[in-house]
């Protein structure tokens, strides 16, 4: 059942690029009758040569052989050419299709999938897919035609000797069937090790600072030994595994030569046999030695394909959680206000026996700038997570402007509302790139005026190359407070009404925190802000504070009204101010 699962898929694979391996698969045909039709010339040519051996006829027949090889060489360049083009197509659309399949998919998702192990599987696994659309459907049909254009012809000519030759492939068929499910094993083992240590060096490459600042060097590369050591392992046992096979295999094709040569010399002897006849069924087994040696290669490339089929369709078979719903509706982003309400908001993470967030209830109005604080782990994260949709939460719970959000097209909802995470994580790009990369298209008037709301502007000022800058991968180059402020920077560039401050300013010192929270919440064009943070100072600026512990609110109000309330808001408070008198 899982073969004919694999098949399907391969053939789905195909499907789009019929016309192509049909071209590939007819220019095999005419080679391979070609192929059957140069014996059998030969074989004429050797016995009118035995009546009358002449030299010019000779040349004549050595001519007419060298233009019909001529042209199976040309025809099986273009069977080439197509099938291994089809493959190189199927690559390219399934990388397409992984590619913007893991786009769909939730963050979540990620949290528990490494990215070491996705990239081998959009690359390797995707390769060995190639290899079997191009080298294995090539060397299997070619079999196919080598067997079934061979095979009359040489009964035609002798049944006795052909079944003799023969005889053996049933057995070496056998051997390679016990071999298969062998095969397979090792070569998804192969795979998986290979995944474990892409992941290794994607995040070891990620972390280098961490690890020389920690001075684990060795650690790391005695667990990279251990990976490697690993892999090699697999490697060398599928290698030993083949080194058995494919020797056993073209050793069986070669028997069936000898017992041809050996049944035959005797059919000579007693005139019931040709010699013409005679070489052209060597020449036939000749033409069968090849692909029947090329079996064992063949059934390696295959098994792979299968193995990385069967990865690549596990990814491809997750399901989105979060998709826009049939009935979604659409909301322009001119037309929204930013009010933001919760009534009995409930989520509990994957294999978490409690709740992140326990009926949270609160309205947000319009242009209101709301900070949200509390201990860690007291659900503001995910509480921020939530209101863009990025947790699959349950119907009726959150709303935007009086719309529940799950009915919300996504694409309208992450428009009307920017999130700045913690993980300020920018891209292998200039600043300026950076800061527009939700508006590619947008001035540079726009960029900077942007960054000036962020506080971040002077800086880059002082800059090399000022807005085009290059930031090095995931923003190295920059501090962590820059880093913040230019994602701050790219999230008020899209101008949406809602803006999400996931402790987005936690490496920002207080008085700048400030001095952009005023920005934000000033002017006629104000937006409803979300301030998560652990800054008290900022946060005591705000319209009002939500404070959160264990995914709950437990208080709620201004800065003046709680520090007066005894509760968690005046210990907090009382902490951040006794850390000042310290500083």
């Amino acid at each position: 059942m899982a073969q004919r699962s694999r098949f399907s898929k391969l053939l789905n694979y195909l499907r789009p690029h019929w016309k192509q391996v049909l071209i590939g698969v007819v220019a095999l045909f005419v080679v391979n009758a070609v192929g059957v039709y140069i014996p059998l010339l030969i074989r004429d040519i050797i016995e009118r040569l035995q009546g009358e051996f002449r030299f010019d006829q000779v040349l004549q027949f050595v001519g007419l052989i060298i233009v019909l090889s001529s042209v199976m060489w040309v025809i099986r360049m273009v069977s080439r050419i197509a099938l291994f083009g089809a493959g190189r197509q199927v690559e390219f659309d399934l990388k397409q299709k992984l590619f913007q399949h893991l786009l769909k998919l939730e963050p979540t998702y990620f949290n528990t999938n490494t990215a070491g192990d996705l990239i081998n599987r959009a690359t390797s696994d995707v390769e060995n897919i190639r290899r079997l659309v191009g080298f294995a459907v090539l060397s299997i049909v070619n079999t196919i035609f080598a067997y079934a254009l061979t095979l009359p012809f040489m009964l035609q000519i002798n049944v006795e000797l052909t079944l003799a030759a023969v005889a053996i492939y049933p057995v070496m068929l056998v051997v390679v069937q016990l071999f298969s499910d062998r095969l397979r094993n090792e070569q998804a083992e192969v795979q998986e090790e290979l995944s474990d240590i892409s992941e290794l060096i994607q995040e070891d490459m990620s972390g280098m600072a961490l690890i020389k600042i920690y001075a684990q060097e060795t650690n790391e590369r005695l667990a990279f030994r251990q990976n490697n050591s690993r892999l090699l392992g697999a490697n060398l046992k599928l290698a030993k595994t083949r080194n058995t096979l494919f020797p056993l295999v073209g050793g069986f094709s070669y028997v069936s030569l000898l017992l041809l040569l050996w049944f035959g010399a005797g059919k000579i002897a007693n005139n019931s046999l040709s010699v013409g006849d005679f070489i052209a069924l060597i020449l036939y087994v000749e033409r069968l030695v090849f692909p029947t040696a090329l079996l064992g290669f063949t059934i390696t490339a295959y098994q792979r394909g299968e193995v990385s089929i069967d990865r690549v369709e596990s990814v491809l078979a997750v399901k989105p959680q979060i998709y826009d719903k049939p009935d979604a509706i659409s909301l322009a982003k001119e037309e929204i206000k930013g009010e933001l309400t919760a009534r009995n908001l409930s989520y509990t993470y994957a294999g978490s026996g409690t709740p992140s967030l326990q009926n949270v209830s609160f309205s947000i109005q319009p242009g209101e700038t709301v900070a949200i604080v509390g201990p860690i782990g007291s659900g503001k994260s995910t509480l921020a997570n939530a209101l863009p949709h990025l947790l699959e939460i349950d119907p009726g719970q959150l709303f935007l402007d009086g719309q529940d959000i799950t009915q919300i097209t996504l694409k309208d909802l992450r428009r009307a509302i920017a999130y700045v995470p913690q993980d300020s994580f920018l891209f292998s790009t200039t600043i300026k790139n950076n800061i527009r990369y939700g508006d590619p298209l947008a001035e540079q008037s726009d960029v900077e005026y942007c960054a000036k709301q962020a506080q971040i502007h002077p800086e880059i000022l002082n800059f090399p190359q000022q807005y085009e800058t290059i930031v090095g991968e995931r923003g190295i180059t920059l501090s962590g407070g820059q880093r913040q402020r230019t994602a701050l920077a790219r999230a008020l560039l899209v101008d949406a009404p809602v803006l999400i401050l996931d402790d987005a300013l936690s490496s920002v010192d207080n008085q700048t925190a400030t001095a952009i929270l005023d920005n934000l919440s000033t002017g006629t064009d104000r937006k409803t802000v979300i301030f998560i943070s652990h800054q008290l100072s900022a946060a005591a600026t705000t319209d009002r504070i939500l404070v959160m512990d264990r995914g709950a609110i437990v208080q709620s109000g201004t800065h003046e009204e709680l520090v007066q309330q005894p509760g968690l808001y005046q210990n907090l408070w009382n902490q951040h101010q006794l850390q000042e008198i310290l500083q």
